[in-house]
């Protein structure tokens, strides 16, 4: 989103909070065994795009003699990522970090974790590069590389897929990002030289995640995007507003049923 005043940078920055909670809430519980298959005891964990700290918190809880850094590019958040692990002392620390140009030398960590951010750059594959460089030989990457093709509900009088199959890449070709970069991860990864690479897909639909909690990610995506959608897509505000709510309506319908398929890539540094 570019917002255009103040107050509208301050909405969109509550609604990322909002939305970064609800998609942890929704995320978390098919995640977490992803992460449990390689422990990484001792070792030093790297979170790019930490926002607010939520999985970073988790991770903390998980691994107790791990150390952590979070970097974003939003210091509000930050503000939060420091506050909620507090708790965890010097082992887990937050700084302002820019994604595509990493303030870490080589080698450094053991695990890098980059959730909801690949899609979001100018240049994923950037990323990708400097997540390889600051691990180390052996070292895991995780990955959440969103694919806006990957969502759909029924029922709605706008059929979804008339949103969901045509206004991402509109939008993504306006802002100057990829909103499809989930199903091209595999050939990131490979053109890096990653090894054993590996692809989950947790599945946040109305049968394994409560509705409230799905309706909740879909109003905090329309509060922080339909005014940026309706400049970039060519659609009108008017029809962006009905499929949204038509859509968030459906997640909370008992007969409606709504899907948001999220790859979760792993790759290990060659040794």
């Amino acid at each position: 989103m570019h917002p255009s005043s103040p107050q509208s940078k301050e909405m969109a920055d509550e609604s990322m909070v909002r939305n970064l909670a609800a998609q942890a809430e929704a995320i978390w519980p098919q995640e977490e065994a992803i992460f449990a298959r390689h422990p990484i005891g001792d070792g030093a964990v790297l979170d790019v795009g930490c926002g607010t700290g939520e999985i970073t918190a988790r991770l903390a809880e998980a691994w107790p003699r791990a150390s952590f850094v979070g970097i974003d590019l939003e210091e509000p958040h930050l503000a939060r990522a420091r506050a909620r692990c507090a708790r965890f002392g010097s082992r887990v620390r937050f700084e302002t970090g820019d994604a595509m140009a990493m303030p870490f030398g080589d080698a450094a960590f053991d695990l890098v974790v980059c959730r909801h951010l690949l899609q979001a750059v100018p240049d994923a594959a950037r990323v990708l590069a400097e997540i390889r460089r600051v691990l180390r030989p052996g070292g895991r990457m995780h990955l959440i590389a969103e694919d806006y093709g990957m969502l759909w509900c029924h029922p709605t009088a706008l059929d979804s897929d008339g949103f969901w199959q045509r206004l991402p890449q509109r939008f993504a070709a306006a802002v100057g990002c990829d909103l499809h970069v989930g199903r091209k991860t595999f050939t990131l990864l490979h053109d890096l030289g990653m090894e054993e690479i590996d692809v989950d897909y947790v599945v946040v639909d109305t049968l394994r995640t409560e509705r409230e909690t799905f309706a909740r990610i879909w109003e905090a995506w329309r509060d922080g995007y339909a005014d940026s959608i309706a400049e970039h897509s060519g659609v009108s505000r008017g029809e962006v507003e009905q499929r949204w709510e038509e859509m968030i309506a459906c997640a909370r319908d008992p007969r409606g049923y709504a899907l948001w398929q999220v790859p979760v890539w792993t790759a290990v540094n060659p040794a």
